[in-house]
């Protein structure tokens, strides 16, 4: 595999992994990403990111927005499926350049909205079709965070999975103020519907059960 254009984020040893995770994707996948480039040096590494992903992958594609009134976090990146030319949300964000092992869940996200939420449990998913109310995840977590990126894996597959469950990771070591708002002394620190704090890694039968606790 030919090596890592200048500029490109991906070092050599991870830019010949990834043709193992994306080249046969069975559903193609467009990430938007919203943020402005020559407003920070996150959203413009993330454009860098994204570029170097959709120009390499025939399955993959991005799609660039400005900046939203009255949001503070960014870039956004969002993981979309398509239909023709439409683009399908799922429900899929991650908030934050996603540096260090989170490139790991940016991979997680692409291949759960690829492969239309197969990367969990059959059971979990046939569970997931009695939901009657909607469920927001939020999963604070870091660079440096590799239980984190486990968690990510979860809760994206469950959104794609759900379309009552929107799922976001948070890259706290970028928004200290997102750690501060939810009082999360460690990550992973899973946020359910604003309410049910998961202060630790937890499992996928673990997770769900955390989510029918949210909705009592």
């Amino acid at each position: 595999m030919d090596e890592p254009k200048e500029n490109n984020p991906f070092d050599a040893e991870t830019w010949a992994m990834l043709p193992s995770f994306f080249d046969e994707l069975p559903n193609p996948v467009t990430i938007h990403c919203w943020g402005d480039p020559n407003a920070g040096e996150g959203e413009r590494e993330a454009k860098i990111l994204l570029d170097a992903l959709s120009e390499k992958f025939e399955g993959i594609d991005r799609a660039y927005f400005p900046r939203r009134i009255n949001y503070p976090y960014y870039p956004v990146i969002g993981v979309f499926g398509r239909a023709g030319d439409v683009a399908v949300d799922y429900g899929v964000r991650i908030i934050g350049l996603p540096k260090g092992v989170q490139m790991t869940s940016l991979i997680s996200a692409i291949q759960a909205v690829s492969f239309r939420g197969v990367t969990i449990e059959a059971k979990s998913r046939i569970r997931l079709g009695s939901l009657e109310q909607d469920i927001r995840l939020e999963l604070l977590t870091s660079q440096e965070d590799e239980s984190g990126t486990m968690m990510a894996k979860t809760i994206f597959g469950l959104a794609v999975a759900s379309p009552r469950i929107r799922s976001f990771l948070i890259m706290a070591d970028t928004f200290p103020e997102a750690s501060q708002r939810y009082s999360a002394a460690y990550l992973p620190h899973l946020v359910i519907n604003g309410r049910v704090h998961v202060d630790r890694y937890v499992e996928e039968e673990e997770m769900l059960r955390n989510i029918s606790l949210a909705l009592k």
